[in-house]
């Protein structure tokens, strides 16, 4: 049995908390649930989340951006799309885990 340093535990506590960085707050993970499901427009992305300001959906898909998580691509002056970049799809094994613990959890609550 290997023994678990105290580095060790620290180096994962780091971790999540890099995660919750880059993932965490009110809105990042809803974003990318919705690109997640197809919605890849602005406006798109902003009707899925009718409480979010379009200047907050800037900043948070900006931050996304530049954790290369999405790629923005501008397809007119009035378009554009958002899509998960190839890093950014290494959190759909996160994404699906983290919904359906959140439909278990919800389960055993509401006691259903």
């Amino acid at each position: 049995m290997s023994m678990v340093t105290e580095k060790m535990i620290s180096d994962k506590i780091r971790f999540m908390q890099d995660t919750l960085y880059v993932i965490g707050g009110k809105w990042k993970l809803p974003i990318l649930i919705a690109i997640y499901h197809g919605n890849t427009r602005f406006s798109d992305i902003k009707s899925y989340l009718p409480h979010i300001t379009s200047r907050t959906l800037s900043k948070e898909l900006s931050e996304l951006e530049a954790n290369h998580l999405v790629i923005k691509t501008a397809h007119s002056s009035k378009t554009v799309k958002y899509e998960f970049a190839p890093y950014g799809k290494s959190l759909s094994p996160v994404i699906r885990s983290m919904t359906e613990w959140g439909e278990q959890h919800r389960k055993k609550i509401l006691g259903k």
